[in-house]
């Protein structure tokens, strides 16, 4: 940088999940064991300093306010922040002293999904998660345009917004085969210059449940296709934890991707998967490589109870996501940081059979978390924003964009008096930047 001038009401997927928690019980009974804790890495990445060499790709983003901080100039070289001068006569972008921000990961989307860009869907009432997943296939089924299109979409709508990374779950089921991993692959690849994403394999309909799905999750990661093997409610809705949990950590195994497991389960039956998943982490020497998804079992634990499994978790670097769908339900995600735990926010599913809302904007997610949490003071509603660009990052094991030097030049621009302020109003991302690359501009998505 250089200086210069308890829900009721109709079924949803906010009240089936907060039921699916409740039905699994609010307290959980079992013993938890402490072992010493263990910070997670923090994602990093080189200094940058010094004049730009030769032949280096330089750009200016002059008059731009970091944080809302003082005008400066941001000097990108080769994708990258740097401290050293800009030569003369290269390009630069007037920011118009708009302030820069860290552009945003979304930790926990599922693309594949949706009906965005195309014709309003009204949905049905819905009883049981397997009504749901049966509304899941129907709608699949009557689309007209294919998953990677739609998939699309939503992602390049997300680009605009200010997403930068993104984790993205796929359906995988005899009902679909492996195209919803397929199309997720072709929108990454259409989304490679403005976009880092990672692509779950996502067994919705259950592992042990629905015959045929072990083999479609085998499949993908045998193809390469897929950089994570899913799960879902090991006990809750499988039915079979040790079955579950030893067929996905296996795949995963023999085939060196990583795990992301939907947990909804609450009470005991959360906690004791949460042990499974810890036992096969280590044993197959897994750290690092696996989250657990939603965890609703966690934000109902003591505070002994939490540290000590936060210690536990952390101790194997297992990584967290929650799309805080609720107070209750939201993960506690300052305490957990504060064990070494890696916490991300993300989107959950936009415009699908199982909801009309969401809208793949994470700054929107961040005022979501401020909004569930009830938080006012300044420092606090900066936290959401943390949490939804670093807290993210620190899940897909990118590193920080924090506009420092050596950093991603992946940010966004935008009108306003500071971060609190900005993550109250949310307001249009007029520039999206990546790799020093203006991706989007004025809310839209350059292709």
């Amino acid at each position: 940088m250089q200086k210069s001038s308890a829900p009721t009401g109709p079924l949803s997927r906010r009240t089936m999940l907060a039921g699916a928690a409740a039905l699994a019980g609010t307290t959980a009974a079992a013993a938890v064991t402490a072992v010493p804790a263990s910070a997670a890495p923090a994602a990093s990445a080189p200094a940058a300093s010094g004049k730009p060499g030769r032949g280096a790709r330089t750009v200016v983003f002059r008059n731009v306010r970091p944080f809302g901080a003082a005008a400066t100039d941001l000097v990108v070289v080769d994708g990258r922040i740097t401290d050293g001068p800009a030569p003369r006569g290269v390009k630069s972008v007037d920011g118009g002293g708009r302030i820069a921000l860290p552009s945003l990961v979304d930790a926990h989307i599922h693309p594949d999904k949706t009906t965005w860009g195309g014709d309003w869907v009204s949905r049905r009432p819905a009883e049981t998660i397997a009504d749901f997943v049966e509304q899941d296939v129907e709608l699949f089924r009557a689309q007209t345009r294919s998953v990677g299109e739609r998939a699309y979409g939503l992602m390049s709508h997300a680009v605009s917004r200010g997403t930068r990374g993104m984790r993205a779950h796929a359906d995988v089921a005899p009902a679909y085969g492996l195209a919803g991993v397929e199309g997720l692959a072709e929108a990454r690849r259409r989304l490679a210059h403005a976009l880092d994403v990672q692509i779950v394999a996502f067994p919705q309909h259950g592992v042990i449940r629905t015959p045929g799905t072990a083999r479609l999750l085998e499949e993908g990661a045998r193809r390469g296709v897929v950089d994570m093997i899913g799960g879902i409610d090991p006990i809750g809705f499988d039915h079979a934890l040790d079955e579950h949990l030893d067929t996905v950590f296996g795949i995963a195994d023999r085939h060196g991707v990583g795990v992301d497991i939907h947990l909804h389960d609450g009470g005991d039956e959360g906690v004791r998967a949460i042990r499974g998943i810890i036992d096969r982490t280590k044993a197959l020497s897994l750290t690092g490589k696996v989250t657990i998804s939603h965890v609703f079992c966690l934000p109902t634990l003591s505070e002994r109870d939490l540290g000590a499994l936060a210690t536990d978790l952390a101790a194997q670097d297992i990584a967290l996501t929650t799309v805080a769908p609720s107070r209750d339900l939201v993960l506690p995600v300052a305490r957990l940081r504060e064990h070494g735990v890696r916490v991300g926010l993300g989107s959950d599913g936009v415009r699908d059979s199982w909801s009309p809302f969401g809208n793949a904007d994470m700054l929107h997610r961040a005022h979501i978390l401020g909004w569930v949490t009830d938080v006012r003071l300044d420092e606090e509603l900066a936290d959401c924003y943390r949490a939804a660009a670093h807290g993210g990052a620190d899940v897909m094991g990118l590193p920080h964009a924090d506009l420092k030097p050596g950093a991603p030049a992946d940010f966004v621009l935008v009108k306003g008096q500071g971060l609190p302020q900005v993550v109250v109003d949310m307001p249009q991302r007029d520039f999206v930047v990546h790799g020093g690359v203006i991706v989007a501009r004025d809310g839209e998505f350059l292709s």
